[in-house]
């Protein structure tokens, strides 16, 4: 295992010797701005983030709810490109020394280029790409490529997965999976539900990656419940709705990601 997935993966390891789920935050580059954006990257991780994904803005962002959306549609019309998305990488990482990962829908790679993406990614110390909407079975471009450059390939496993497509997933996949909580699209939810623990489970079965579980956390009670079954937590809507919630006003919003983000690293700890 060579780059920055061999960072991701012993800070996942590290997490489990502790005895707790990693907490993997998302935030979309650009949003409020470009540089608003990478500081609230560093705001949750001195809050205790283990992890970030960030989220490259689509102007068709299916899987993802209204906050997000609305979060992408700011940073759009802001005028954020794929370079504001390698400089967030860059700087988040550069900054803290921890694994910053990309989630983006194939489109906008398939258009910049797959070779020119990953290069740029490794380049700027990114730890792979969460790739939710691409089929394993036309990835293999993608993979040869991340391969190459050290970088984790993510893919999105939904409780609707049948066992033999878990195992196809898993077996081309790197880095970790991400199980999404239940059918939908982003947001935050009064309760992730057992689909989430079973999902689990089957994927496990069919390989030794570790499972992440998306979709619908919010609070530090909802992250307990999945770091009790899951190897991480990831919180998107909740972060970005801070910064909405803010008003335009960084210093609020950072403090609030930074307070979100230490609640939810205390609630990833499973309890003796």
């Amino acid at each position: 295992m060579t780059g920055n997935i061999q960072l991701l993966s012993d800070t996942l390891a590290k997490a489990k010797a502790d005895n707790r789920a990693a907490l993997i935050a998302y935030l979309p580059a650009g949003f409020p701005t470009v540089d608003g954006g990478i500081a609230a990257i560093k705001a949750v991780f001195d809050g205790g983030a283990d992890v970030v994904e960030v989220g490259l803005p689509h102007s068709d962002p299916v899987l993802d709810g209204p906050v997000i959306q609305t979060a992408d549609d700011i940073a759009l019309r802001g005028g954020v490109k794929i370079a504001d998305v390698m400089r967030t990488v860059k700087e988040a990482h550069a900054a803290t020394g921890k694994p910053v990962l990309v989630m983006t829908y194939w489109n906008p790679i398939d258009r910049y280029g797959v070779e020119r993406f990953t290069e740029e990614l490794a380049a700027a110390g990114g730890a792979g790409c969460i790739l939710p909407d691409l089929p394993v079975q036309e990835s293999a471009l993608w993979r040869e490529h991340a391969d190459k450059h050290g970088l984790a390939t993510v893919f999105v496993v939904a409780p609707s997965s049948k066992d033999e497509r878990l195992a196809t997933i898993t077996a081309a996949g790197s880095g970790f999976v991400y199980a999404a909580s239940l059918m939908g699209v982003t947001g935050t939810r009064a309760s992730v539900g057992e689909q989430a623990a079973d999902l689990v489970r089957r994927t496990r079965a069919t390989a030794d990656l570790p499972v992440c579980v998306g979709l619908g956390v919010s609070d530090a009670k909802q992250a307990r419940e999945v770091a009790a079954f899951a190897d991480g937590v990831i919180v998107g809507s909740a972060f970005v709705k801070r910064i909405l919630d803010a008003d335009g006003d960084e210093a609020a919003g950072l403090a609030a990601v930074r307070e979100l983000a230490a609640e939810l690293a205390e609630g990833v700890r499973r309890v003796s």
